[in-house]
């Protein structure tokens, strides 16, 4: 006799957009995939007297009872992780708006438009984000008006891809000034610069709009407000167009971007390696990690989250933790800033000793260095 086994629930196949969940101690046979189990099934968080397990998703049934149980609970690390960002980040983007926009006006050269343009995609994600903050302490439901919830998810999304393409690019302009530097110094290249910017805004906006046609495609009465959450559940339609998107994404928006970066700055390492100052190299050394450090840690888990999800056919449960990780991409850019030239250096520290009214060993060391240098201190690496 086949071995049997008591279980708590089980899924009775109904229309293929829902899902019915049924109290049960029914016995199943394990080994008879014709009557229908497949191994234990999670119910959908907060539905009466059921409890959720570990969870295989059936085909045909959304996706979203697998998430939301899995994440439900974790909610306050969500809250966490957001409010570090905003409270970091803010502040060091607002000082370093400051800063690019008087760099711009003394002296506007193409790097600094590039920057400023990646300081205003931070921002841009840490005004929206007090609204992720109220979806975390609602337990990851969306309580506020569901017209903010595709806004919200589209700017979040694209401000993330915005900051893959403008290092990239300032990696490229890095390069260009330090092995190209006569030519380089004599084009200010600042319309090339604006023209990179819009693309960089356009092809990031247009490949994240798909949070809208995800949204509002397929039956509106089982979109994503109706059942309280922001894309965080989908149907087998919804996948079927986000899935070959997000791996779209991680190719264009991330793969080439790091790709392009990772041979840009190699190359700038090298060729500071036969000669540069020694406080040239720290900063161009201070630079690549900061780089890397949001490519690798900040952007890379999330990134092989599409690959896998693609070849998997599903959204992977562990997709939203590593979501986290891109949030924090606005504590690391200001790095960036910082090691992007010692003109910034000074102008960041000199800013800071007129707010707190001090003056830091730094801030000495480095007006000392662009004395020193006789307004050298125009050539930023």
């Amino acid at each position: 006799m086949e071995p049997m086994t008591d279980i708590s629930c089980l899924y009775s196949w109904a229309a293929p957009s829902s899902s019915v969940w049924i109290n049960s101690a029914a016995q199943v046979d394990r080994r008879s995939p014709e009557k229908g189990y497949r191994g234990p099934l999670r119910a959908q968080a907060g539905s009466p007297g059921i409890q959720a397990g570990p969870t295989q998703r059936a085909p045909g049934i959304m996706g979203s009872h697998m998430d939301r149980a899995y994440f439900v609970g974790h909610h306050w690390l969500y809250f966490s992780v957001y409010l570090v960002a905003f409270m970091v980040g803010l502040p060091l983007n607002l000082l370093a708006l400051v800063v690019f926009v008087g760099k711009l006006r003394r002296r506007p050269v193409a790097v600094d438009v590039l920057l400023l343009n990646l300081t205003l995609s931070d921002l841009l994600l840490l005004l929206f984000l007090p609204f992720r903050m109220v979806e975390a302490a609602s337990g990851l439901r969306w309580p506020l008006p569901f017209i903010l919830c595709p806004l919200s998810g589209f700017l979040f999304f694209t401000t993330i891809y915005l900051t893959s393409l403008f290092l990239a690019a300032v990696s490229v302009e890095r390069f260009l000034s330090v092995a190209y530097p006569l030519w380089y110094r004599t084009r200010p290249r600042l319309g090339q610069a604006v023209m990179v910017s819009v693309g960089c805004w356009l092809l990031s906006g247009a490949h994240c709009s798909v949070i809208y046609v995800a949204e509002f495609s397929g039956n509106s009465s089982e979109s994503q407000g109706s059942n309280g959450t922001c894309y965080l559940e989908f149907r087998d339609d919804q996948l079927a167009v986000v899935l070959p998107v997000r791996l779209t994404m991680a190719v264009l928006l991330f793969g080439v971007p790091l790709l392009i970066t990772s041979y840009c700055y190699g190359r700038l390492v090298w060729l500071l390696g036969r000669g540069a100052s020694r406080r040239r190299r720290t900063r161009v050394l201070g630079l690549l990690i900061a780089t890397l450090l949001n490519f690798i840690v900040c952007f890379g888990p999330y990134n092989v989250s599409h690959i896998v999800g693609f070849v998997q056919g599903v959204s992977p449960t562990w997709r939203g933790y590593v979501l986290l990780l891109s949030t924090l991409n606005s504590c690391v850019d200001p790095l960036v800033y910082y090691f992007s030239s010692s003109r910034f250096q000074a102008d960041f520290q000199n800013l800071l000793r007129r707010l707190l009214g001090g003056r830091s060993p730094l801030a000495v060391d480095s007006s000392l260095e662009l004395k020193g240098k006789g307004g050298g201190g125009q050539r930023e690496a």
